[in-house]
Order: structure tokens, then sequence, then C-alpha cells
């Protein structure tokens, strides 16, 4: 029958193993002959710690092989290969006004590599500054306490995720992830990404990465315009017509468009609110707030694989943990950033948010992680579509003062928050009563999940607020738009949660784009 593309799982190797062994592993579980594998590859790489320190790596492979009947070997999680190719579509010819995409994080990035293949040469507009001066800007404002409101963590080429740990995690099932990991990794973020059951980039390759596909974009015929922002859209006819731009020097334009990909980021609250007085339709949507928590990474890895100095073998180990309160509350950790740093990641004047983020080795000596309570839209106090973002400004404007009014985080120990002590009060006093009292019921109990998590000495540092949108802006499931040619897209219009999903999500608008122009000139 010639030879076949197979997909094998469970095949486990010691941290001391190398992977050549694979193969080997593989004829045991079918009783072949390591010269019947034709070819191999890592499909997956995964750690089981759960007999400590009895760690194992575990591997998914895809392998070629002539032998038959290797599907009826009992209790062997054998398959064939499925196909996991995504094509990208192409414009039957060029379109009339090119297509707009508002925002370069990983949705805008994404929309427009596909655009840019397909040959509709897009034009990417961007409040914040290109990556050189965006870092220097970044870095002043940690130095020196001098915000840029325009070129911060939250804004500027790559997005927010660019100063974080550059996690390419995600729980959705598309064929778009396999895509995103491979343009990833021929950017620069290195071919372990497409393996790895839990693959980061961080934040110092991010960055590189990131310029490279602006240029691969630019290369293609693609334009982006930095300290640019979309400051109106025009919409005619239930259709739009085109977007306003206003430059950081206040000079306006106006760029017809046909079609325009909304992916401005979470953080983007004066296109909330330009868009809320064009009403275009939104709602509000649930978020979390809490805290970062930081710990030792000797501590993480210790309770995580029984014996830390197998991270040095492994990496640093990471964890995800949660508790459902008492109340329905849930209570859980996010964007954890093993040997990484807390980082403040402030967007606006007046108001103090923070972040984690670390390198790509990850080698830094502690780990953090936000620690987040469920925000429900009842607890907003309003029905307008933007009391979500009222809620987050309220109180990173009460973290900005309680930490002194120079940008500095108000942080405490947790043996100081669980006893309400007077040492606690500038972190308490930035968050909402629920969010407190449901962090300190939820602590024991992921204490008793990952041994030290709730050491008397964790560092608490508020206010972590912007994991997700509080909005989502409607979009019809169909067509992907509520006006036509109008695509809200991504983190920011209340679509995805993290690097992955945003970048799929852009590309789904991108390929609406495609089909709308290559229909329209029919």
């Amino acid at each position: 029958m010639g030879a076949v593309s197979y997909r094998i799982r469970e095949i486990k190797l010691s941290p001391d193993d190398e992977k050549k062994r694979i193969p080997e592993k593989i004829c045991r579980k079918l009783g072949l002959e390591e010269s019947d594998i034709l070819e191999w590859k890592i499909v997956r790489e995964s750690i089981d710690a759960r007999r400590k320190p009895d760690v194992k790596l575990v591997y998914t492979v895809d392998f070629v092989c002539e032998k038959e009947g290797l599907l009826d070997r009992k209790g062997v999680k054998i398959s064939e290969t499925p196909d996991e190719t995504y094509v990208m579509g192409k414009c039957e010819r060029k379109p009339a006004r090119r297509p707009v995409i508002v925002g370069s994080g990983p949705c805008g990035m994404f929309a427009a590599y596909v655009l840019a293949h397909a040959g509709a040469e897009p034009l990417v507009l961007e409040q914040g500054a290109p990556m050189d001066r965006r870092v220097k800007d970044v870095e002043k404002f940690w130095k020196e306490g001098v915000l840029d409101t325009r070129s911060n963590v939250q804004f500027g080429e790559g997005g927010a995720g660019t100063f974080s740990d550059g996690k390419l995690t995600t729980g959705i099932k598309d064929v778009r992830v396999k895509k995103i990991l491979e343009v990833f990794a021929a950017a620069g973020a290195g071919e372990k990404i497409l393996y790895s059951s839990r693959p980061h980039i961080g934040t110092d390759v991010l960055r590189r990465v990131v310029v490279a596909l602006r240029e691969e974009i630019e290369a293609l015929g693609g334009t982006y315009m930095f300290d640019t922002k979309m400051s109106d859209i025009i919409v005619e006819d239930g259709a739009v017509r085109g977007v306003e731009t206003e430059s950081r020097d206040g000079d306006r334009q106006v760029i017809p468009a046909d079609h325009v990909i909304l992916a401005p980021g979470h953080s983007s609250r004066d296109t909330l609110r330009m868009l809320a007085e064009k009403h275009i339709p939104m709602e509000q949507k649930p978020f979390s707030m809490g805290v970062r928590v930081q710990h030792l990474q000797s501590v993480i890895d210790r309770a995580q694989y029984g014996d830390e100095e197998l991270a040095e073998k492994l990496g640093p180990a990471d964890y995800k943990l949660n508790h459902r309160c008492e109340d329905g509350r849930g209570v859980y950790t996010f964007c954890m950033c093993p040997g990484g740093e807390i980082v403040r990641a402030s967007s606006e004047e007046g108001g103090l948010v923070v972040n984690g983020m670390s390198y790509s080795d990850r080698g830094g000596k502690y780990a953090n992680s936000a620690l987040l309570a469920d925000i429900k839209t009842s607890d907003f106090g309003s029905d307008d579509p933007l009391a979500g973002v009222f809620l987050q400004e309220k109180y990173e404007r009460l973290a900005f003062e309680n930490g002194g009014g120079d940008y500095s985080a108000p942080e405490t120990l947790w043996k100081y928050f669980k006893e309400k002590s007077p040492e606690a009060g500038p972190v308490r006093d930035s968050l909402p009563g629920y969010v407190t009292d449901a962090i300190i019921e939820a602590m024991p109990h992921l204490g008793g999940k990952l041994k030290g998590f709730d050491d008397p000495d964790t560092l608490m540092v508020a206010i972590e607020s912007r994991s997700s949108s509080p909005v989502r802006i409607l979009r019809d499931r169909e067509s992907l738009q509520s006006v036509k040619g109008l695509y809200p897209s991504g983190e920011g219009a209340g679509y995805a949660g993290g690097i992955v999903s945003a970048a799929a999500d852009g590309m789904k608008a991108a390929e609406k784009v495609i089909s709308s122009i290559n229909s329209s000139d029919k």
C-alpha cells in the first residue's frame, strides 16, 4: 500500500534521554525495526509530573512507515496523520480601495499577513511607535516614570503581548493555530514552539519576530502608518466608507476604505468611546481583576517537579490554578511567567496597571502570575456598554493614588492581605471588596493545589485589570460584521483571549475581506 504517515501518542522519555531514542520507543510499542521508520518528527512535547520526582517527557510523533496493520495495535494510541494544512486565500484582483486594519497587535498583524499574501496590499494603522522607539519609551517609563500615552506597554508595534512572556498556548481548536506557529517560527521564534505543549517566545525574541513579520508584510505591498490613530470611522447607509486618522502631531487625514478590520486591543478606550458615539453596536462583557503574585521560581520548581534541580533539564516550571468560591465567583491564575518579573503597564495618565513579563530563557529568580477574580456584568452598576471600562478606570486611578501618584505599584505580602492589616491597605483599597474577599477565600485552596503558593511572604502587587476586554463589539455570526465592511476582531473587540486566539481571529476577518473583495469584483 506504500508509505503512510501515522501519528502516535504517549511516547515517554526520561529527562536524561536524548530525543533520538524516540524511534526506538515507537518500535517497541509497535513491534517494528528501526529501519521500518522512514522519517519522523515531534508534533507535541509535554511534561508528566504526576509521580514526582519521576518526571517524564511525553511525546506525540508523526512518522512514515510502509508496514501494514499498525492501526490495529491494541492499547496503542495511533492514527493516520491528520491533514492540518491551512490554505491562504487569494484576491482575484486588487481591491478598488486598500483594506484598512486598525491595530498592529497579533490580530491586526495576522490579518495583514493573510491580506498581504492574498495581494490586497493592506494599510495598517497603529497609534503607537515602531518597535525600536517603543522599546525606548517603555524603558523610560519603567526607569523614570515618564509615560507616553501613545507609546507604552499597551500601544505600539506588536500590541500589548510584545511586553509579556509571549505565550502561544491556546484552548481553541483551529487549523489556523498550526499556521500561526509556523509563521512565528519562520520569523525567528525557533522550531521548539511547533511542538511544545506550552510554547512561548519571550519578550526579547518576540520584539524581533514582530519586526520581521512587518517587513515581510511590507515587502508584499502592505503599508504601516505608525503614530497614526483612527479618530473616526465613516459610515454611510449602513456601510463603511473610510476612516479619519490623527497623527501624533495632530494632522488629520481621511482614508477611503470599503473594508476596515478593527483590531485595537483591549486598552484602546478612546476608540471604544468613539465607536459608542457612532452607535456601533456593542455590549458589556465579563472580565477579571486582581493582583500579580510573585514567588521564588525555585519554590514553583520544587512544588511541580518534586526536585528543583530538574528545572535545569526541563526548564522552569509553570502552573495554572483555579477555585470556585462559595458565592460562585471564580478565582484563577492567568498569564503565569516563569523566571519573569512584574512590570508596570499603564497607558493612561493617572492610572496604574501591572502585568507580567519574561525573556526567552525565563532565567529570572522569580515567578509571577496574575491572580484574578471574576467581574460579572451585574457588578458594573450600569447598563452602559462601557460600564466595565469605567470600572477598570476607577480602580486603576485608585491604584495610582495608593501607589504614591508616581506610577509606583502598591504592594504587600499575603500575610498582611489576608489579615486586613494596615500594611495591606494600599493594595486592598485598589480593588473592589468582592475581589479581595474572593482572593482571601481562594488562596488557601490554591495553596493546597500548589505547595508554597499561599506562603505568608508571597508578594502581591496591584492592580491587574487588563486581562481581557470588558466590551464586545457586536458582529453577525455569518458575515462577521454588524456594519457592512466593518470587521471587529481580536481581544479588544471581545473575541479572543491571548496571542494565538487573537491572531486566528484576525485571519478569519482577513478571509472574510478576501471573500468580499472577490465577490464584489465579479
